[in-house]
């Protein structure tokens, strides 16, 4: 078992792949096609679990794959295949034309605007680091992240395990309109999951780390050592009466407020009419002082890239300033369906960065004084045409500005306009999950629904 963990050695080299995506343009075009767009990938991954020290998973992955949409004027047709033969190539071409053939004409479907393509030279954004460790090296290591979890405390009596993973992927978009790119990256984490019980009852917890550079993880015994932490300062806790106070929510999940931000400020959400912030671009949306900004073009970040899905050029921009709210997150559908142009978020938002503040968590706590802190949230209770939020919590009761107990099993309620025009302040505490970088956020009032 002496296979790296990951390896830059993909099922497909990056030839290969322009390859078939110029094989599979030729064939588009050959069936009448107005237009055709392109992404081949290739992979390979493993992931290592060890469970009370014993090995209890090691998977492993290697897959390549295409994906083709086709156009014939305004009508569209996808089709996709892990063959890439010429046979299956062709077959695929032949699937999609007969799709497309078929479906009913969108004005707003086609490609992007050849003025909109990123053209540029890739520079090197440091996405790619091949970790290569061997599976031994592997297991050693999580059983060292989970051997420092169950050490922190003896009430921790059970474990759900620790994982090391690593996972190495390249791609070439391509489309009938010359654009022809891609780039390597990797992504690698290590996570932690341990149980503790006492005389309440039982909690668990815990933590992990991922980056694209294995060389920025962190070490692995402080991710047990945070997971068993995390799961011991549990113990004991308690309901709330139901009451209404201030919220902060912890770094580690306050990036979720984000991610409702965006769903809502996405163009799919916003022409089909399915967004509480319709018809307020250019409003004051946050509490003032809030700012938001994109950048798509940070070194080793999880969405970091020169381009979009479609091959759209991307750009830094402010999302939010003092609050206000300044774009949309837009393909170019999205865009047309609008009335507006695109901005380069096909697939999704780049890099999101929340303005830190002044104050760490403690700084937070102290400027909360009453109310609580959240460190866990449970459901998907958010309403996206109205806003309402409504979501089960865990975390800890805060008094004169210290945590005074664990708290479980209550529900946090809000609307989640009233939720950012009330944000009172943003923690320098940030913490990187997938794409949004992002301090504890703490909120001025929420309903706390408890005994």
């Amino acid at each position: 078992m002496d296979h790296p963990i990951a390896s830059s050695a993909l099922p497909l080299s990056r030839d290969g792949m322009s390859d078939v995506a110029r094989r599979a343009l030729d064939f588009a075009r050959a069936r009448g096609a107005s237009d055709a767009e392109i992404e081949v990938s290739a992979a390979v991954g493993q992931s290592v679990t060890v469970r009370r020290g014993d090995v209890e998973t090691v998977e492993y992955n290697r897959d390549k794959g295409m994906g083709i949409t086709v156009y014939f004027g305004k009508r569209r047709g996808n089709a996709s295949t892990s063959d890439l033969s010429p046979e299956a190539i062709e077959r695929t071409v032949e699937a999609a034309c007969a799709i497309a053939r078929h479906t009913a004409e969108d004005d707003a479907t086609g490609l992007p605007d050849e003025a909109r393509l990123f053209r540029g030279k890739l520079r090197d954004l440091g996405l790619f680091h091949p970790w290569g460790l061997t599976v031994e090296e592997a297991i050693e290591l999580a059983r060292r992240t989970e051997a420092a979890a169950l050490a922190v405390d003896k009430r921790i009596g059970n474990t759900e395990g620790a994982t090391i993973s690593a996972y190495d992927s390249d791609f070439v978009l391509a489309n009938s309109r010359g654009f022809l790119s891609g780039f390597p990256t990797s992504k690698a984490s290590i996570s932690c999951s341990v149980v503790a019980e006492d005389k309440n009852g039982m909690q668990r917890d815990y933590w992990y780390t991922s980056h694209r550079d294995p060389a920025q993880l962190e070490e692995a015994e402080s991710v047990g050592r945070t997971a068993g932490e995390r799961t011991v300062r549990r113990l004991g806790a308690r309901r709330l009466p139901t009451t209404e106070a201030p919220v902060l929510f912890d770094a580690n999940i306050a990036s979720g407020l984000l991610s409702h931000f965006v769903s809502a400020a996405s163009g799919s959400s916003l022409y089909r009419r399915s967004s509480f912030l319709l018809d307020r671009l250019g409003s004051q949306l946050f509490a003032p002082g809030i700012g938001i900004r994109e950048d798509p073009h940070l070194a080793s970040e999880m969405a970091s890239g020169f381009f979009d899905a479609e091959g759209v050029a991307t750009a830094a921009r402010n999302v939010v300033e003092d609050g206000v709210l300044k774009g949309w997150f837009l393909s170019t559908y999205s865009a047309r369906k609008l009335g507006l142009e695109t901005t380069g978020n096909a697939g999704g938002n780049h890099n999101l960065l929340l303005a830190p503040g002044a104050l760490d968590l403690a700084g937070l706590l102290r400027k909360m004084d009453r109310g609580l802190l959240v460190t866990d949230l449970m459901g998907q209770g958010v309403n996206p045409v109205t806003g309402d939020y409504s979501r089960g919590a865990a975390g800890f009761w805060v008094e004169g500005g210290e945590i005074r107990f664990p708290v479980e099993e209550v529900t946090i309620a809000g609307n989640l306009l009233q939720m950012f025009a009330g944000i009172v302040a943003v923690g320098n505490d940030a913490v990187w999950r997938g794409s949004k970088h992002c301090g504890s956020i703490l909120v001025d009032k929420m309903t706390i629904a408890g005994d």
